[in-house]
């Protein structure tokens, strides 16, 4: 009964193991949202699979760390009488065969036995460190989750940019054209049309940049999701996150910084330093090999000889070296690792500090272009182009117009862009156990 229920579990862990797997290759890439990315990211993405080897080179680490030393057997033949064979009392009798040769023959088997509670502290140092690398991959996942956010975020600027240089260059030709033929009717100067030409070029080398800026963007991103072959064919089609999504606290709470997996990683890294000058120190407790043997040795004659049994204890003898290099270099690790916990620690405030700075910034910056600049900069555009038509305004104040509203909505999707980024370094910074 117990063996068919510990199959069904693990039936069901391996179908829905594959289920997950066939959900993430079955996302469709020119349709991407971030959630799906996520999806992507948590399979394919490099980093955290190299993060989970290391845990898993820790688990074997424990394994080694919990085994007592294994016995010795030895086996030893000596005496062999080149001169004499058994049962031969003439010492010039000769040698003879392997078989008649009296060999005295000894089988013994000794063990080490550790004292000092080694095994335990080895444990100790392994379990810890297994922890750390636990804590490592957690903030792994977290680092690399900011990063695919912010290749996901850089690509929806990508597009976005790249978009506002394609309408660009299409206005630019439609007023090219229109220019073309006013100057043919005698109605625009031939200065105002090379003018308008020279814009247009220009429109048409910043719509290539956007280009090649979006396609950098995929490949980013597709790096991160596992999806190299297939960057051209990405696609990011959430939205920009809401101003109202974000919430920054005034002073750092200290159990923000307990919470972070880099910190408890740093912690676990200080216990097994600590365990490791317990250890350092054990080596000075003297270890014990006892062993004990069996001996034959033949006579000279039929069912003449001798058996005999024997023990031994073996007992280092401390008198040349006392282990100080090795309790000395334990000292220095517990002390650097006691120092990488603080630098950890300092590292983070320093990034809380700087992520909250810059969501506070970018939240005022989005508002100001969604409540007054960008509005303001479409109505003037929207003025010059039609008093241009209608002949009461000259080509410069037009493209001066029109350069001012390209320039502003770049701006505000690049605005946009910050404050998701800001906003998803903030929340990297504050949930570190949020983990996709």
């Amino acid at each position: 009964m117990k063996l068919r229920l510990l199959t069904s579990i693990a039936l069901i862990a391996v179908l829905s193991h594959y289920n997950l797997l066939f959900a993430a290759d079955n996302i469709v890439l020119d349709h991407l949202s971030l959630s799906h990315a996520e999806e992507l990211f948590a399979h394919n993405n490099r980093e955290l699979l190299a993060a989970q080897r290391a845990v898993e080179g820790s688990q074997a680490d424990t394994l080694s760390a919990a085994q007592n030393p294994n016995p010795t057997l030895s086996i030893n033949a000596s005496n062999f009488n080149l001169n004499r064979k058994a049962g031969n009392t003439n010492p010039e009798g000769g040698g003879g065969g392997i078989t008649n040769q009296t060999i005295s023959s000894v089988v013994a088997i000794s063990q080490l036995f550790e004292r000092g509670d080694k095994r335990e502290i080895r444990m100790a140092v392994a379990n810890n460190v297994l922890k750390a690398s636990q804590y490592n991959l957690k903030d792994t996942i977290r680092q690399q989750n900011l990063f695919l956010k912010i290749a996901y975020y850089d690509l929806l600027l990508a597009q976005a940019s790249e978009q506002v240089q394609l309408t660009n260059a299409a206005l630019y030709d439609k007023t090219l054209e229109a220019a073309d033929l006013r100057f043919k009717a005698g109605d625009i100067a031939y200065a105002d049309v090379a003018r308008i030409r020279v814009d247009a070029l220009r429109a048409k080398n910043d719509l290539r940049q956007a280009q090649a800026n979006h396609q950098k963007a995929q490949a980013n991103l597709a790096y991160i999701i596992g999806k190299e072959l297939e960057a051209d064919s990405i696609v990011a089609t959430d939205t920009w996150p809401s101003i109202d999504s974000a919430e920054t606290r005034a002073v750092i709470d200290p159990a923000q910084l307990n919470d972070r997996a880099d910190i408890k990683a740093t912690e676990a890294l200080v216990h097994a330093a600590d365990d490791n000058r317990h250890l350092a120190e054990a080596l000075k407790t003297r270890d014990v090999t006892i062993g004990v043997q069996y001996q034959h040795y033949p006579g000279q004659g039929p069912g003449n000889g001798e058996n005999t049994i024997g023990a031994v204890i073996s007992i280092p003898l401390f008198t040349n070296y006392q282990y100080q290099g090795e309790i000395a270099r334990a000292e220095v690790d517990y002390t650097t690792a006691l120092e990488a916990r603080e630098q950890a620690r300092a590292t983070a405030i320093r990034e809380i500090t700087r992520t909250r700075a810059d969501l506070n910034a970018s939240i005022e910056k989005v508002q100001r272009f969604d409540q007054q600049m960008l509005a303001e900069a479409k109505k003037a555009a929207e003025s010059a182009e039609f008093a241009y038509q209608h002949g009461a305004m000259g080509v410069t104040d037009l493209l001066d117009a029109r350069r001012i509203l390209r320039a502003l909505e770049l701006d505000a999707a690049s605005v946009r862009a910050d404050y998701a980024k800001s906003l998803a370094a903030w929340q990297a910074a504050t949930n570190p156990e949020e983990n996709p």
